[in-house]
């Protein structure tokens, strides 16, 4: 036996989480409005550099700082950028799950057509 959720307990559970991490952060902006709905967005960008820096790091690309972060490093980096980017597709919409859902299934016929 495996300690691992089925995958409907863990698409429940992340989708749980999101509206309890979307709850907590509305709750504890220091910025409201549409700016602050802007500042979330910019936040993916963080993120996304946070990806970039743990990748030079992991590769030591940096002749100056050498071997800095590990693959795991951005493993995590990746999935911040993933929370992040949920949490403001929740402040934009309470609907996240189906709209996500929507557009996974869009993007996959694009991409698979009918072999998915």
């Amino acid at each position: 036996m495996t300690d691992q959720a089925a995958p409907s307990d863990a698409s429940a559970d992340l989708w749980a989480s999101i509206d309890d991490l979307w709850t907590w952060l509305d709750a504890n902006r220091p910025v409201g409005d549409k700016e602050g709905m802007l500042l979330r967005m910019l936040k993916l960008s963080e993120e996304v550099g946070e990806v970039a820096q743990a990748v030079i790091g992991a590769t030591g690309q940096n002749p100056r700082k050498g071997v800095t972060h590990s693959w795991e490093d951005v493993q995590g980096e990746l999935c911040d950028v993933v929370i992040t980017a949920l949490v403001a597709l929740r402040t934009l919409t309470p609907d996240t799950r189906e709209v996500f859902t929507r557009h996974l299934a869009r993007v996959k016929e694009r991409s698979l057509g009918s072999a998915s």
